[in-house]
This record gives C-alpha cells, structure tokens and sequence, in this order.
C-alpha cells in the first residue's frame, strides 16, 4: 500500500468549496478560549463541507495568527459570522426550522451513538467552553442535548476533538439517509 501524494487527493480549489452543495450542519462555537481549538474547527468543518460556523461570545474570529496556524486556510472556505449572544443566535435559527443539538453531559441526554438524524432537516451543533461547556441558557432552550459517550476515568474531552467526533457521526448518519 502506497500513500498518496497531496497532488492525488483530489481537492476542491476555494471556489469549487464555495459552491458545492453542503452537509446541512451548522457549527456555533460558545465562548471558545482557545484559538487552536477554534482553527481545528474550522478544518474539520472544511472536510465534511459544513454550512456555517458561528463564533459567539469570547471565541475569537479570524483573522488570527493561532487560529490561521491549525486552520491551514480553511477560515477562507467555511463561511462563518460573529454573533456576540449565543442564546439569541440559537432561538433566530429556531424561528428559522433548524434543530439546536448542545453537545454537553446533562440529565436526558440522547447519547451520540443513538442519536438518530432526520433528512431535509439543518442540525446546529453547539459546542461550549473549555472549562464550563455550553451556557446553561443555551442547554436549556436547545431541542435535544447529545453527549458523547466516555467510559475512562476524565468523562473529558478537548472541544476540537468533540467536534471531529460529532460531525463525523452526524455527517456520515445523514449521507445514509440520502
């Protein structure tokens, strides 16, 4: 088995990105302190050709050095918008048909692996602060909360890690239903 060269891997040019047709998954980033985390974001989100991302409350925007450095220019293919209010954010998008899924560990919660996507249907996936998770507000007013499951002895992850772990499962549950 041979690896492939970057010139075999088939990539999308910027434009190609902009318009192709995306996964219906938007992104919103509750007060993210790490640019790192940010970029990966953004990267991830580059790979499965996410709508949107948001970047609410402290979560810096781009332009940025740090997050430049682990987005490798994917901050110029995802469209992404500063909100500065995360729980007004959420209800617009509500009002707008989509469903709010905060990525927490809370009472009820729907565990990722059962977590069972509808088709014709744009998930919000809220992914919270390094230390506090998702706001309480935003818990409460999203439709469904999914936790990932963990079974060491942290029952922690890294946010960008979450993130590549979610929209993973949710991106290849929805390409099922189409």
């Amino acid at each position: 088995m041979r690896k492939l060269k970057n010139s075999e891997l088939d990539r999308l040019s910027v434009d190609e990105f902009k318009d192709s047709k995306k996964t219906p998954i938007i992104i919103v980033l509750d007060n993210i302190r790490s640019l790192n985390n940010i970029g990966s974001v953004f990267r991830t989100s580059d790979a499965f050709l996410i709508e949107k991302i948001y970047l609410c409350g402290i979560t810096a925007t781009p332009p940025h050095k740090d997050i430049h450095k682990t987005a490798l220019g994917s901050t110029d293919t995802v469209q992404w918008e500063y909100v500065k209010d995360t729980l007004s954010l959420i209800e617009k998008l509500q009002s707008e048909g989509v469903k709010v899924c905060a990525i927490e560990q809370a009472e009820h919660a729907t565990m990722l692996n059962t977590f069972q996507p509808e088709a014709n249907t744009t998930y919000v996936l809220v992914f919270g602060n390094e230390v506090k998770g998702v706001a309480q507000n935003v818990v409460s007013k999203s439709d469904v909360v999914i936790e990932i499951p963990q079974y060491g002895t942290k029952h922690s992850l890294n946010i960008s890690v979450s993130c590549g772990v979610v929209v993973w499962d949710v991106f290849s549950k929805l390409k099922k239903l189409n």
